[in-house]
């Protein structure tokens, strides 16, 4: 049993901006909920069609190729499903139109947890600043889970489709300043490192990526007691 005790969600859906931010940011703890029982899915809303340094590289084969390697690290570890809304990366903005998309999403499969980007974040730990499409989808994600999801007068084509309204139960927001929730994936790191590995488009040097993620989440982990740790900001809402 993991040392924080955390209890196991059901259903858990993770909303990302890019292939590989989940990897990074949230995979060791979604490993953990799945091989204690929980269903999870993914949401990507771009495919990574701007990353690489390389201008003669071709968007629509790099957009191909990051897709696979994001459903073959979601393979990795278990993952139920991976959607993509196709949004052109580095271009995500916090619209009425994606809130629609998000909140489909939600209450098609209704989760009790949501994860995704800390939005309120420009600067990461003062260390790199936080990805315009990151901030948009955080932004779009908790405006999704509250108040539009919940509510029956908000895209309500959605009831007449069949779908029900759907309270989310709790926030995991990753890449965050204000982590209020450190998760022990101990038993899990690993296992987030073998779903990074797939990402071999964007991981240059891997086996550096691999030492820096490894020695952030250990270190991480020390201040509470773990191996390896993930940190958050955990907001529970009320239901």
């Amino acid at each position: 049993m993991p040392d924080d005790k955390l209890p196991t969600p059901e259903r858990v859906l993770v909303v990302a901006a890019h292939p590989d931010d989940i990897e990074f940011g949230a995979a060791g703890t979604v490993a953990r909920w799945i091989a204690e029982g929980a269903a999870v899915r993914y949401l990507l809303l771009t495919r990574g069609d701007k990353g690489s340094d390389d201008p003669s590289t071709d968007p629509k084969a790099l957009a191909a190729r990051r897709e696979q390697e994001q459903r073959d690290a979601a393979a990795e570890i278990g993952v139920a499903g991976v959607d993509f809304l196709n949004e052109p990366d580095g271009q995500v903005e916090p619209s009425l139109r994606l809130r629609e998309r998000v909140t489909w999403a939600i209450r098609s499969f209704q989760p009790e947890i949501v994860m995704s980007h800390d939005p309120t974040v420009l600067f990461v730990n003062n260390e790199w600043v936080n990805h315009p499409d990151h901030r948009a989808v955080g932004s779009v994600v908790v405006d999704a889970v509250f108040p539009t999801a919940r509510d029956p007068l908000n895209f309500p084509e959605h009831l007449a489709a069949g779908l029900e309204v759907w309270k989310v139960a709790e926030l995991f927001l990753w890449s965050t300043n204000e982590a209020n929730q450190l998760v022990d994936i101990g038993a899990t790191l690993d296992r987030k490192i073998a779903a990074l590995a797939h990402h071999t488009s964007q991981l240059h040097d891997f086996e550096e990526t691999a030492r820096w993620l490894r020695r952030g989440a250990e270190e991480l982990g020390e201040r509470a007691g773990y191996r390896a740790a993930e940190g958050f900001r955990r907001v529970m809402l009320a239901r």
